[in-house]
């Protein structure tokens, strides 16, 4: 994967932890135990620190960047979704960013909280834990129940057995040129988007 050293700052990436090698990393960027970072990611860490802590996980076509001396942290189990762009903000334990989202400088998310897919969150913006974060610009718009929470946590574990799937057997190959017979599928478990 592309991993640049920048005024002398390395990257750091835990053993535990799965980089897809189409992600780029760059100066100042600590990726913990157990996350998952997707393909195409890009973690810009030029100017700010970028922080994923244990258990987190953050999805394909992310950003992540900040100002100068700033840290940019999602924190444990934290879920970011795909195309995401977190800037200098920090994401709290077991919160989750909706696809698409954007979550601005000196934003705090509270622990448990859901910030909805395709929000705009401006910066300076703080919210409790367990809030549901939605709209252009965001806003709470309630609080989370335990079963929200529950479901979420679920999603997050399915992206931990990711990053242990992927470690073990994720391998480059050729494509084949058909569909074999009796073609098997993946076994991933039962979770299903909410509202099914």
């Amino acid at each position: 994967m592309p991993v640049y050293r920048l005024d002398g700052i390395t990257p750091v990436i835990d053993p535990t932890a799965f980089v897809h090698p189409t992600a780029v990393l760059i100066g100042d960027v600590i990726i913990g135990p157990g996350c998952y970072v997707g393909p195409n990611a890009s973690l810009r860490g030029d100017f700010g620190r970028l922080i994923l802590e244990k258990g987190s996980n953050l999805q394909d076509n992310c950003v992540m960047h900040g100002f100068p001396d700033s840290d940019t942290v999602v924190e444990e189990d934290g879920h970011i979704g795909h195309g995401a762009v977190l800037h200098g903000c920090r994401i709290g334990r077991n919160a989750l960013v909706g696809m698409n989202a954007v979550v601005m400088d000196a934003a705090h998310i509270g622990a448990e909280s859901i910030v909805a897919a395709g929000s705009f969150v401006k910066a300076g913006f703080s919210c409790e834990p367990r809030s549901l974060v939605m709209g252009t610009p965001a806003v709470v718009k309630r609080t989370i129940g335990d079963d929200e929470v529950k479901w979420k946590s679920s999603t997050t574990a399915q992206y931990q057995q990711l990053t242990r799937r992927c470690l073990a057997t994720l391998e480059e190959c050729e494509p084949l040129e058909a569909v074999e017979a009796d073609r098997p599928r993946l076994k991933t478990g039962d979770i299903k988007p909410k509202g099914m």
